[in-house]
């Protein structure tokens, strides 16, 4: 048998309501219908206790009327009187009757009946002419009789009014723990309700926020599926398709990055070997102002270079995971490379690079760090005013080393300090200095994509004067280290 399951949020919360407010409504019932049951018993109670004690009381004032009238008749010998007799005998039928119907104990009712027997006796006495006088005193004598037997009555008709109140205390009490019981049993089961239907309607939201999550973060390999009722599961395709279409625009762009930088080395490399032909002097000798023309034509075809390549690594990246050749590699070696490649760009903008390493072994791929740090390296001298100092530190910071680039440029905005390692991302700041050569928002993104290869981070540290980029990679181990 297939459980029946609603297709639409609305009626999935419809029938998670209802099936929480069913066992309420089911205990409201029951709990309903105990009161009432409760509430007639004792208004029967109420109303037999006050017929037992208005009858009780009434049947010995009719026992004492006919014992009157009796005693009338004898005396007087006034037949005239058995009317009257008879009249308060009727009434005392009456209330016999009245009295059957009540629920009395077995005494009570044994009483009544030899009331009912004995007036009988009496009567037939009294309503035979033929009876003497000392037949009539001795049925006149008889009535005390039935009078004790009507206090018996009465006396027993308070009894029966407390029967009837520790009846109604019972059946107080039983209503009482059924409502007990059925409070203990429907918090569990509202609970489970509400725990299970929480589930169901927040499993499918979790899903599109994971998907909303998934594609903000530009991951858009991940299929999105979402389960459940059937205009969610219609979000999640429209999810889905959202996905594929970013998905071909990135694709679309890496293509076109790969394209375009390709074509662009080729025309680059002419350049290039132009410019070095040149500042080699190898098509004749030059005059200063041109060996330094050729030089500036050297050094910002090489930073062109080296834009491209970035562009070209980045594509790379977003296609195949990075493969990383780990191996120890001495930092104040990759500082050494980085500060070789651009000692022409410092002296060219007059700055100084002071370093500061320890001498300490990291477990990393040489090319990828000294990419990183050239790229960090690189944005300092670009942003930095002329004659300014840029520091490299390098320390043990527990199981890593940190690895820090310091200027003294503008520095990055504390709301900027998480984008600007973002693709294509340029803060408000880039090319802000005179000259600066403005980037294209792929050297950053290289290099958080490398410290995340090598299990290491970058992020960009509080500083009152210019940007302060740390590089987080592990230490070599022993084991390395000997091999």
């Amino acid at each position: 048998m297939r459980l029946y399951y609603p297709r639409s949020f609305p009626a999935l919360l419809g029938a998670g309501l209802t099936l929480i407010a069913l066992p309420l409504l089911v205990a409201l019932v029951t709990n309903a219908i105990s009161i009432d049951r409760l509430a007639n018993r004792s208004q029967n109670a109420v109303y037999q206790a006050a017929q037992a004690t208005q009858s009780s009381r009434r049947l010995a004032e009719l026992i004492t009327a006919l014992e009157r009238t009796a005693r009338q008749i004898v005396i007087l010998a006034d037949r005239s009187l058995f009317d009257a007799y008879q009249a308060n005998r009727k009434r005392l039928e009456q209330t016999v009757g009245e009295l059957a119907l009540l629920p009395l104990d077995a005494e009570q009712k044994r009483a009544l009946d030899e009331i009912v027997q004995e007036e009988k006796g009496i009567f037939a006495v009294l309503s035979d002419e033929a009876s003497k006088e000392e037949q009539l005193a001795a049925a006149v004598t008889r009535f005390p009789g039935l009078a004790d037997r009507a206090q018996v009555i009465t006396a027993h008709s308070s009894e029966l009014i407390d029967r009837e109140v520790e009846a109604m205390r019972a059946t107080a009490d039983q209503a009482q723990r059924t409502t007990l019981w059925q409070l203990l049993a429907l918090i569990p089961v509202v609970a489970l309700l509400v725990v299970g239907f929480t589930i169901l309607i927040a499993r499918p939201i979790r899903q599109i926020d994971s998907a909303i999550r998934s594609l903000g973060g530009g991951k858009f390999n991940t299929p999105v599926v979402v389960n459940g009722p059937q205009d969610l599961e219609y979000l999640g395709e429209r999810l889905e398709w959202l996905r594929q279409k970013l998905l071909d625009l990135e694709q679309q762009k890496n293509r076109f990055l790969r394209q375009m930088s390709h074509e662009l080395k080729t025309p680059l490399t002419a350049v290039r070997e132009g410019a070095e032909l040149l500042s080699e002097e190898v098509v004749g000798k030059l005059t200063p102002q041109q060996r330094e023309v050729a030089e500036i034509l050297r050094h910002n075809s090489m930073e062109l270079q080296k834009q491209i390549e970035d562009l070209l690594n980045y594509g790379a990246s977003q296609f195949r995971r990075v493969t990383v050749a780990l191996k120890p590699v001495s930092v104040q070696r990759v500082i050494s490379r980085v500060a070789g490649d651009q000692r022409l760009a410092l002296r060219s903008r007059n700055l100084k690079l002071d370093v500061s390493a320890q001498e300490v072994l990291i477990t990393a791929d040489f090319d990828m760090v000294r990419v990183a740090l050239d790229n960090l390296v690189s944005n300092a001298i670009k942003f930095s005013p002329a004659g300014g100092t840029i520091r490299i530190l390098a320390a043990r910071n527990g199981s890593q080393v940190a690895l820090d680039v310091v200027d003294e440029g503008p520095g990055i905005r504390p709301e900027e300090r998480e984008r600007v390692f973002e693709p294509f991302y340029q803060g408000s700041q880039a090319g802000a200095e005179s000259g600066a050569v403005r980037g294209t928002g792929i050297g950053l993104s290289v290099v958080k994509e490398y410290m995340t290869a090598h299990g290491g981070s970058v992020e960009v540290l509080e500083s009152t004067n210019g940007a302060y980029f740390r590089l987080k990679l592990p230490l070599a181990s022993t084991t390395e280290v000997a091999t």
